[in-house]
């Protein structure tokens, strides 16, 4: 059985969602972007109001001209490096979607590494209180808090451009009930003892190295969310002792490091009587995560 197009083949040369996507591939094909498939499908959904179903089952749709306008448009944006997530203003994270602006990091694949601890550390129906320091766009606390319902949160930062943003996402995904956002420095001002989850992906660029970053990380990405200081250990240094602090006894911590800092972070949080301290690797099978908690490669995440 075959499905036939939506709208019919259009006999006289008109744009249409295939033909202008598969030229804009060709384009960022020869411009050496990667995943040219992926971040033309991506723009065109932005640019036309498409979605990935209307492309594969109306690939004949007529595009407008205001909509093609547009589209080149983002494509020339791409092909200057601006990363895709920039260009549209949003990015998924594990199984939400955020607002981002140059204010903030842009969510990466290898955060939802913390997130993989985190849902094994706490069941679904279970209360529990959580802190992510340096929040960002609110990415991390809040894909947690859409995952587990009893539980609430708190992020802090010191960028009150970024804290905007993430109170912007907490509303859009109906989580401002739960989660709570900070300007502060790390847990600068909370108590001993007061969360049972502590969550962060400091900045851990060394500082020389972020000339050599990608385009679309040394250009679009805010360089306090980068950079590390001389070595990239100094956020672990400062979080240490705090994450120590507030975490409440038999707590969990995660925290997201660089794929050369394992064995360092280790130490820190160690020095600062920690257990049972482990490196977590991501699915690239490089170390992602520093935590007390459990692993998830020897702990499959149950389904839910």
């Amino acid at each position: 059985m075959t499905t036939e197009p939506l709208s019919p083949k259009p006999s006289d040369g008109a744009a249409t969602l295939l033909t202008v996507w598969k030229a804009a591939q060709a384009r960022l094909k020869g411009g050496r972007i990667d995943s040219p498939a992926i971040d033309a499908r991506l723009l065109l959904e932005a640019a036309a109001g498409a979605s990935r179903m209307d492309i594969l089952t109306d690939p004949y749709r007529v595009v407008t001209p205001e909509q093609h306008t547009a589209y080149e448009a983002m494509i020339d944006r791409r092909l200057k490096r601006e990363p895709v997530s920039r260009i549209v203003g949003k990015k998924g994270f594990w199984k939400i979607m955020l607002n981002v602006t140059p204010d903030v990091l842009s969510p990466r694949p290898d955060t939802e590494t913390l997130m993989d601890v985190a849902m094994l550390a706490f069941a679904k129906t279970q209360a529990f209180s959580a802190i992510d320091l340096g929040t960002g766009s609110g990415a991390i606390l809040l894909a947690l808090l859409a995952e587990r319902p009893a539980a609430h949160g708190v992020g802090t930062d010191i960028s009150t451009e970024a804290l905007a943003v993430a109170k912007e996402n907490a509303a859009n995904l109906d989580l401002n009930d739960r989660a709570a956002f900070l300007r502060t420095e790390w847990a600068a001002g909370f108590g001993d003892a007061s969360f049972d989850l502590v969550l962060s992906n400091p900045p851990y660029i060394p500082t020389d190295h972020i000339p050599t970053l990608d385009p679309e990380v040394r250009d679009h990405d805010p360089h306090l969310a980068l950079d590390g200081g001389p070595d990239g250990l100094q956020a672990y240094r400062d979080l240490a002792p705090e994450v120590k602090r507030i975490l409440k006894p038999g707590g969990v911590f995660a925290v997201e490091i660089g794929w050369d800092q394992g064995p360092q972070v280790k130490a820190l949080f160690e020095a600062q009587g920690f257990a049972d301290v482990k490196v977590i690797k991501d699915l690239g099978e490089r170390d992602r995560v520093v935590t007390n908690g459990p692993d998830p490669r020897t702990n499959p995440i149950p389904q839910e």
